[in-house]
């Protein structure tokens, strides 16, 4: 019984701010289109001065993992391609729509749901697990699945829009703030003070407020096509995502940090990105991705409170 109530007193809170956000945005005390400010502030200050701070703040040979990065992409990188070949192949989805399936199975929020998890469940590592999380996430993962649906219907283009997707890298918030803190941890310098204050002010705004704009931008989605494409999302990234990552920590890539390999398993086991349904919108694929959205947030909560307990009683 209390380890149970150790449990819920992780993921409550979590889940908790996000029913807040859902509750005052669906009661009207907040637009929806509030929901985009707030994540672009989240998006562009907050979690890139969390990136900074959590990395550096720490030597470069504590938080440049190979095992963590070959781990984490080696499991990402096998549901996404058995995501591929399934709704391609299996089910005969175009390429677009294959494409999103992936994305949904593979392609966790790390930023918003993964971070306050971690935070309350590993402490200091969890930034520094975020920081590697983005670079798989944003170096190879996303780019590869935009690539493929960018080449819906233009064979050959999959090269061009993949290398227009990382050029966009170079402007992405998160990625810098990533860079930043990698080079001040190998220069070991100093933060003056009020710097080191200023950033930190900006980073602890990062989890509650990415948590409530979860919950706000749930508001209006509509759970459809339970039976179809929605609950075989889900399913991919519920279950197959977070068993992809133990099997890989198994037999492949053992790592041997205990807090990190957690790190790892809740990461796989995290409902899909936040911006999920904004990128499935560009080739028409917004309400089957808003409504899978809204079901693995909330199914999620069940599920990652079950991979706690797990944690817990020592089965890794």
């Amino acid at each position: 019984m209390n380890a149970t109530f150790d449990i819920l007193g992780i993921t409550g809170p979590i889940y908790l701010a996000i029913a807040l956000g859902y509750f005052f945005t669906r009661r009207g005390v907040f637009a929806r289109a509030d929901m985009q400010v707030f994540g672009k502030f989240t998006i562009n200050l907050a979690l890139p001065a969390l990136l900074f701070n959590a990395l550096s703040q720490r030597s470069i040979g504590e938080i440049l993992n190979a095992q963590y990065l070959l781990a984490y992409a080696l499991g990402s990188m096998a549901v996404l391609l058995g995501g591929l070949f399934w709704a391609r192949k299996v089910q005969g989805h175009t390429l677009s729509y294959s494409s999103m399936m992936a994305m949904g199975m593979s392609c966790p929020n790390s930023g918003f749901v993964g971070y306050p998890i971690m935070l309350l469940t590993l402490g200091p590592v969890a930034g520094v697990a975020l920081a590697l999380n983005m670079v798989v996430e944003n170096l190879l993962l996303i780019p590869l699945l935009l690539a493929v649906a960018d080449s819906q219907g233009q064979p050959g283009q999959w090269k061009q829009a993949l290398l227009q997707t990382l050029k966009g890298l170079v402007k992405n918030p998160m990625i810098i703030g990533i860079v930043a803190g990698f080079l001040f941890s190998l220069s070991g310098a100093q933060m003056p003070a009020p710097f080191a204050r200023t950033i930190n002010l900006f980073a602890q705004a990062s989890a509650a407020l990415s948590l409530f704009v979860i919950g706000g931008s749930l508001v209006g989605l509509k759970a459809g096509g339970l039976k179809g494409t929605v609950s075989q999302i889900a399913f991919g990234k519920l279950f197959l995502h977070p068993l992809a990552m133990w099997a890989v920590l198994m037999w492949a890539v053992p790592i041997a940090d205990p807090a990190l390999r957690s790190a790892a398993l809740l990461t796989g086991a995290l409902p899909m990105l936040g911006i999920y349904t904004i990128l499935s919108q560009r080739h028409g694929h917004g309400a089957i991705s808003a409504a899978t959205l809204l079901v693995t947030t909330v199914v999620s909560f069940f599920t990652l409170s079950g991979l706690l307990w797990v944690l817990q009683h020592h089965l890794l």
